[in-house]
């Protein structure tokens, strides 16, 4: 049998590693989700936390002997290194996701990528932007994150953190960011941000509540909770316009947890953003929700078979 014909046979694994939860799937080279299965994130130290991952991984491998790895990580990531530090996983600072995840798989391909760039590679694969140039897709969730997809490839930048449009400063003296930065679109538009504004602002004070009941009061008029969507949606506008007169596209996708809100989002979103986009060349920008609900998986399972070619 020829090297392609075990690569067109085989799998990949896929990986996406998020604050909130991490997934797994074995994948083909169509882009077909053979097996696979999530978890939520655990708390703990470095070590508890890629323990649950190594059973995850295990637990979807099974028997199989996957041709490459991809993984999708919350960021910051190290690429050259195989590093991740995410944000919203205490445990890990500068953790060796690359090396430890080759010491269980054996010696394959291990691709390491942000998990904002995965997402919009899922999406540019198979799709909300698969006719898409060129796209931006931001995941808005826990965090807020982001990648591009300029002329059919990704846009990684030098350290593997280009399009972190979570952390675009769009009010210099704005709220602090747990980046350590200030006034950035992720301060104002991830889901717990939103809702403690709205918290601030009087909304279900004393509550324990999440973006989701945010959003069913906001689709059902609470002034208060539609005031921190706009508030978060604006925030989001302008990180988009700014990318867009950057880089020049025209093609955005928004995928993730607080996504899932609907028109409480996508209608102010849209709203600002036609408010924002003046130049000529960003006016017909597009914002519209993410189609796949594993984009993530699927763009880090792309990595592993970019690896492999």
């Amino acid at each position: 049998m020829s090297d392609d014909t075990a690569k067109a046979r085989g799998t990949v694994l896929g990986i996406d590693i998020g604050g909130t939860k991490m997934a797994a799937a074995l994948v083909s080279a169509d882009g077909t989700i053979l097996t696979g299965d999530r978890i939520a994130t655990p708390s703990g130290d470095a070590d508890q936390v890629f323990a649950a991952l190594g059973e995850l991984i295990e637990r979807v491998s099974g028997d199989a002997a996957p041709l490459a790895v991809g993984i999708g990580s919350a960021g910051p990531v190290d690429q050259q290194h195989g590093l991740v530090s995410p944000v919203n996983i205490a445990g890990w600072r500068n953790f060796p996701i690359v090396d430890r995840v080759r010491a269980m798989t054996g010696d394959i391909p291990v691709a390491l990528g942000l998990d904002g760039h995965c997402f919009a590679l899922g999406e540019f694969w198979g799709g909300a932007g698969r006719d898409a140039h060129t796209l931006l897709g931001i995941v808005v969730s826990t965090g807020v994150g982001g990648g591009l997809v300029v002329d059919g490839k990704p846009l990684i930048g030098q350290s593997g953190n280009a399009a972190h449009i979570g952390h675009v400063v769009i009010d210099q003296d704005g709220e602090a960011c747990v980046c350590g930065s200030f006034g950035c679109v992720e301060a104002y538009a991830s889901g717990p941000r939103m809702v403690a504004r709205a918290q601030r602002g009087g909304w279900r004070t004393g509550e324990t509540v999440d973006a989701e009941v945010l959003a069913a009061d906001a689709a059902a008029g609470d002034e208060l909770a539609l005031a921190a969507f706009d508030d978060g949606a604006q925030a989001l506008a302008a990180g988009i316009v700014a990318t867009a007169v950057t880089v020049d596209l025209t093609a955005v996708v928004i995928g993730g947890g607080v996504a899932k809100a609907g028109p409480v989002l996508f209608d102010p979103v849209q709203a600002w953003v036609k408010r924002l986009a003046q130049l000529p060349f960003v006016t017909d920008l597009t914002v519209v929700p993410a189609q796949l609900d594993n984009a993530g998986l699927l763009g880090a399972a792309h990595q592993a078979w970019a690896a492999l070619a």
